[in-house]
């Protein structure tokens, strides 16, 4: 039986976050999904969606 790699899993948790390390860059916008190694991505916070834009 064929598997949906995009499918989640019931135990699966995702977070954003504002990675504000390198500030003087304006920061990092950071998502992942916590339950799985290596499943994550970042992009510039001025460039990340807003929450209107996620609906």
């Amino acid at each position: 039986m064929a598997t949906n790699p995009h499918a989640m899993a019931d135990e699966t948790t995702i977070v954003g976050s504002i990675d504000d390390a390198d500030a003087s860059n304006g920061g990092e916008y950071v998502i992942a999904d916590i339950t799985a190694d290596g499943a994550w991505l970042s992009m510039e916070a001025k460039d990340a969606p807003t929450l209107p834009a996620w609906r």
